[in-house]
């Protein structure tokens, strides 16, 4: 009896190491990126900046600074574990959404994370979205969605495939994550909590981290293993994009027919309502 109880507690420890092992490698490579194991490249953008404070007319809270300090903090976090960080702004400055792209680009084993915060006129309207555009940046959306929509105390509003710029021109795995709605008087009290931030920020990390674990194809159950995390069915938003941009040019021929109006808002400013500059 107590020859077999050493033998089980040698399989339990052997196991025990090999999980532990598994578990170790899959922390690794989660930091690689191809087959020559060089350290993968994080690129943050932070929504906004300068003179485009984000958001809507009127809007209280400047979209501008939120992002920037969730990037700031997830860029500490990634850092801490191994990652290569690169900003595409890291204080508060203008980039144009090709500086933006052309920064992504330059790297080669590379994801591409866009921070933004949602503003409608709609006070009611809530909830966090994650948008990607190629095939490749499913499951790094997948990821980041599932974590950042589970550690949320805000709707669900889904994963949505959609043609913003810098979700279309970059050449690497790139998602772009709505973190709630600044219109909104109860999500925009979170927003300017340090803690909330910082989670907001843990979340996003994590679904960086765990990218590599996103199954391969749609399941019954959205609940994540130790082994997997579910593939996220999303809505193709990409020819409601085209449309709303279609909208956009007409109404703009005909806005030039009236008498014009100044505007104190930058020509390059990313709008939130009708046709966005992300989308190019």
């Amino acid at each position: 009896m107590r020859r077999n109880s050493l033998g089980i507690g040698l399989s339990v420890a052997g196991l025990l190491m090999a999980f532990l092992a598994t578990n170790s490698y899959a922390a690794k490579s989660s930091r690689r990126s191809g087959d020559d194991g060089s350290p993968i490249t994080v690129v943050i953008d932070a929504g906004h900046g300068g003179h485009d404070r984000g958001g809507i007319p009127g809007q209280r809270v400047a979209e501008k600074d939120m992002t920037l300090d969730v990037a700031l903090r997830l860029r500490n976090i990634l850092s801490a574990n191994g990652y290569n960080v690169v900003m595409t702004r890291s204080t508060d400055v203008f980039v144009p959404l090709g500086g933006r792209v052309a920064i992504a680009n330059s790297y080669r084993n590379a994801v591409f994370v866009c921070i933004h915060f949602n503003a409608t006129p709609r006070s009611g309207a809530s909830g966090i979205e994650t948008y990607f555009y190629s095939r490749d940046s499913l499951a790094l959306a997948s990821a980041i969605h599932y974590y950042v929509a589970g550690g949320a105390p805000s709707e669900n509003r889904g994963v949505r495939r959609r043609g913003y710029y810098v979700l279309r021109k970059t050449n690497i795995p790139a998602v772009l994550v709505e973190c709630g709605f600044l219109t909104n008087p109860t999500e925009a009290a979170y927003a300017q909590t340090a803690s909330y931030r910082q989670r907001l920020a843990e979340e996003i990390a994590a679904g960086v981290r765990r990218r590599n674990l996103v199954g391969s194809g749609f399941g019954t159950t959205r609940v994540a293993t130790a082994e997997s995390i579910p593939l996220q069915p999303y809505m193709d938003q990409t020819k409601v994009t085209s449309s709303k941009k279609s909208r956009s040019k007409r109404s703009h021929k005909k806005s030039t027919r009236r008498k014009k109006k100044t505007s104190s808002k930058p020509a390059e400013m990313e709008a939130r309502v009708a046709s966005s500059d992300r989308e190019g």
